[in-house]
């Protein structure tokens, strides 16, 4: 199989069972999930504000100024702590960004299904009905209707379980086609090798026999 298709596809699987995982996690734990993600990504935000004053104080040695570090690096830690110091707020902004990262993934699966089509593949209609249904979840998170937190997180756990299973199946099945498709491929040109080497050797007997 292609290396490059490869990574994507394996990529793809990993992407899918990192979901499965947040998602039951986000329904069984919401609140224990939804806090410990707003420390990580606090934390994270505060560790890049942090590492960019620190550039801003040694590029001040070498007598380079560059005030947007500053302003970055202090911002970035604003942020952070905001996020640290209101871990329920985050709850708010995951659905959005998780829903349009299911709508670029599913709106990729869909383009697919219809490549598929174009080559008569039996596959298409399995994977064009799983794209539009976990494009609708993507839609859904993005502009859902819930008011409260912790239900919201659980709908959200639900949808990503549900998304990871349906693309772990899709991606399971691509990588089948595509494994498929490869060997079709090797099996024909070992086919054509050997049409070509029986050529050759009906051609030698041929001038064999003239002598």
């Amino acid at each position: 199989m292609n290396s490059f298709i490869e990574k994507i596809i394996k990529s793809s699987l990993l992407g899918s069972i990192g979901l499965i995982i947040l998602g039951t996690l986000l329904f069984l734990y919401s609140e224990l999930t939804i806090v410990s993600i707003s420390y990580v990504v606090g934390g994270l935000l505060v560790a890049i504000g942090v590492l960019a004053l620190i550039k801003f104080v040694n590029n001040l040695n070498k007598n380079i100024k560059n005030e947007l570090d500053i302003i970055y690096g202090i911002g970035t830690v604003i942020l952070g702590i905001i996020v640290i110091s209101n871990p329920k707020a985050i709850a708010s902004i995951i659905p959005f960004v998780l829903g349009i990262i299911i709508i670029i993934n599913s709106s990729a699966k869909l383009q697919y299904s219809l490549e598929l089509r174009k080559t008569k593949n039996e596959l298409w209609t399995s994977t064009m009905i799983i794209a539009i249904f976990t494009l609708t979840c993507g839609i859904f998170l993005v502009f859902n209707p819930f008011s409260g937190a912790e239900f919201l997180t659980k709908v959200v756990g639900a949808i990503l379980f549900t998304y990871g299973i349906l693309d772990l199946i899709s991606s399971l099945r691509i990588r089948k086609t595509f494994i498929n498709f490869q060997k079709t491929i090797k099996d024909n040109t070992i086919k054509d090798a050997e049409v070509i080497e029986d050529h050759t050797i009906d051609k030698k007997k041929e001038k064999g026999d003239e002598k």
